[in-house]
């Protein structure tokens, strides 16, 4: 196999500015804040950046425009040691655009979609499908032609032999349409939301409990829950693990990281309870640094911060 992991979703340039104080003012008011920096952001661009620091040979498939930014944001993955080869420039619509507002250990997001929305299953090569290890999607709800793909992509990757993954992300619409989720689901092997996409999913104000329910639908499912930590649920047996004790600059992207982190640590042989330390601990040492990929953790600091 050439690639240890596939990864297909989102990817964006991110402002991010901050630490910001509630309630934002209109009224052509002005605030200023102590940090900004542009970024790379999306989901899915911080997932396979934070598996490529951790040795994984990781690919990207989306889409992003033939612009300035589409530009930036293939020379980032590409510095991360992502492989952007088979991402699709698309000359019909701009890349997305994301501006990041922290506060503290929590966020709000607003995105411009540009070409996310066009990004189907068939922009996957199949050839790449089937050379990988591991499959990872993310933003499902932000890419609903993708979605309505997925299951058959997750079919096929599954022939070959390959793992396969899914970080739902926010619905922007508040639907949370299971519909169109429950396929996926069926050939998911590891459901990775935080804990307010499983309550909202469920509509189960329990995280425990929604993730009972979403594994009776057949994944794993990995619930992220901040400096709670994060719990794995079979259906039947349920382990979780602690968050690391780090000073938090930013929460952008932890979950991404942490997705990373889970990822990495089943490829290299590790059981469902290390696997969560693992990543539990490179989400929050993701948190160290301005955005999502500053302060990944290498293998050595994840498994270390674990074993120590």
């Amino acid at each position: 196999m050439t690639y240890d992991l596939l990864v297909i979703g989102d990817a964006n340039p991110d402002v991010v500015v901050g630490p910001v104080d509630q309630p934002i003012l209109f009224g052509q008011r002005e605030r200023l804040v102590p940090h900004g920096a542009l970024l790379l952001g999306g989901s899915g661009a911080i997932m396979a950046c934070g598996a490529a620091r951790l040795g994984l040979r990781v690919a990207f498939v989306g889409r992003v425009g033939a612009d300035a930014a589409g530009d930036f944001v293939r020379t980032a993955l590409a510095s991360h040691g992502v492989d952007v080869s088979a991402m699709i420039v698309d000359g019909s619509l701009p890349t997305a655009l994301t501006t990041v507002l922290t506060s503290g250990d929590d966020r709000a997001m607003i995105t411009s979609p540009g070409c996310l929305p066009a990004t189907t299953a068939n922009d996957v090569p199949t050839a790449l499908l089937r050379s990988v290890r591991h499959v990872h999607a993310s933003s499902f709800y932000l890419m609903p032609e993708l979605a309505a793909g997925l299951a058959g992509l997750f079919k096929e990757a599954k022939a070959a032999k390959a793992t396969t993954s899914l970080d739902p992300n926010d619905d922007p619409s508040g639907r949370w349409d299971r519909m169109v989720l429950d396929p996926v689901l069926r050939v998911t092997d590891y459901f990775l939301p935080n804990a307010s996409e499983a309550q909202l999913l469920t509509g189960h104000p329990s995280t425990k409990d929604a993730a009972g329910i979403l594994a009776r639908r057949g994944p794993l499912v990995v619930v992220k829950d901040g400096a709670a930590g994060a719990l794995a649920h079979d259906g039947t047996k349920v382990a979780s693990a602690p968050a690391l004790a780090v000073e938090t600059v930013d929460a952008v992207g932890a979950g991404d990281s942490f997705d990373a982190g889970f990822v990495a640590a089943r490829l290299n042989g590790f059981g469902r309870a290390r696997a969560l330390a693992i990543a539990a601990a490179c989400g929050s040492l993701s948190t160290r640094g301005a955005g999502g990929t500053a302060a990944q953790a290498d293998w050595e600091l994840a498994l270390g911060s674990v074993t120590a």
